[in-house]
């Protein structure tokens, strides 16, 4: 059986190295369903999505075809939750409990690892708020990887804000499957 990974993707301008993590994890025998958020999809198709992972797109949250939920339908079977990009928004309402569309409600119902791949402006990042947020997550035992230094959308690289690079994000997910599967033995 496949490890099945739930890859969520928000609007950071970082949204399309979403289709490259995706194309490796699929490539690499994982089952990835997506979730995205609205303003992801103004940066990623949803079809893109799709086509790489070969599972449906979970955008919305009322659009249900069965009468069982597809977020906690991914929730009971899902191995690894992780989210890159996670902007400070998305990070802020998974760490107050705010669950106002598929992803967020998603992220409240799944039990398991998690991964956040954060990616935003260096100030945002810096923010005490956004930190607070991060720290609150970390302690409930939320993993992160990034946010690195590199050129991000306004064009500094000077501070961290930068997603993670692709092969790190893979590699982490890689090990905490890995892990997982340890642990069941």
């Amino acid at each position: 059986m496949k490890n099945k990974i739930v890859l969520g993707v928000t609007g950071s301008i970082a949204a399309y190295k979403a289709a490259e993590i995706c194309s490796i994890l699929t490539d690499a025998g994982f089952d990835i369903s997506v979730i995205m958020t609205k303003n992801a999809e103004k940066i990623i198709s949803a079809q893109t999505l799709f086509t790489l992972s070969k599972n449906p797109v979970v955008n919305d949250l009322w659009n249900i075809n069965n009468w069982r939920p597809g977020h906690i339908a991914l929730a009971d079977s899902a191995s690894l939750f992780v989210t890159a990009p996670a902007t400070a928004n998305f990070i802020g309402k998974y760490s107050n409990g705010i669950a106002d569309d598929a992803l967020t409600t998603f992220a409240l119902s799944f039990e398991g690892k998690v991964l956040i791949a954060p990616a935003m402006n260096p100030k945002m990042w810096r923010h005490d708020a956004v930190q607070n947020n991060v720290a609150v997550l970390k302690q409930r035992g939320v993993n992160f990887i990034g946010p690195v230094r590199g050129k991000v959308a306004c064009g500094k690289d000077i501070e961290p804000g930068r997603m993670a690079d692709v092969s790190s994000i893979v590699e982490s997910i890689e090990n905490l499957i890995l892990e997982k599967k340890v642990n069941k033995l």
